[in-house]
């Protein structure tokens, strides 16, 4: 005899994990992108003056760098389009970022990047959930 659910989770349109790994994704890429990729598409021309090249490659690839991962990774991480892969840059940057670039940074000082880099090592782990972008397709 099979167990039966209880009725008021199975009424739910998704199981609570899908919509934790959706909001997880959305919350966690506007974060991203508001407070640190749009700003460095805004105002390009001063973020080629003030960002750190830890690894001397020159601004402009540091800063391209950034913004891919900064800017285009969490749109894509937001709608579910490779989703595990667009949070390896955004890992990688956020490990620079807390490690090379401000590693005399307190866990408090430090705290808005490290909550950042649970956030996308949890999507990378988990993976997007069935709430994401084409997943009507594949289950069709």
């Amino acid at each position: 005899m099979q167990a039966r659910k209880p009725a008021r989770l199975s009424a739910l349109p998704t199981p609570p994990l899908d919509l934790g790994l959706l909001f997880l994704r959305v919350a966690g890429s506007f974060m991203l992108f508001y407070v640190h990729g749009l700003p460095k598409l805004l105002h390009y021309a001063h973020e080629l003056t003030v960002i750190e090249d830890p690894f001397g490659l020159g601004p402009a690839l540091s800063l391209w760098a950034a913004i891919f991962a900064e800017a285009l990774c969490p749109l894509l991480i937001a709608v579910g389009v490779f989703t595990r892969l667009a949070c390896l840059p955004v890992i990688g940057v956020l490990l620079i970022a807390m490690l090379a670039v401000h590693p005399d940074w307190s866990i408090a000082e430090g705290q808005f990047g490290w909550l950042l880099l649970v956030i996308f090592t949890a999507i990378a782990l988990c993976g997007p959930g069935r709430w994401r972008l084409g997943a009507a397709r594949r289950h069709a």
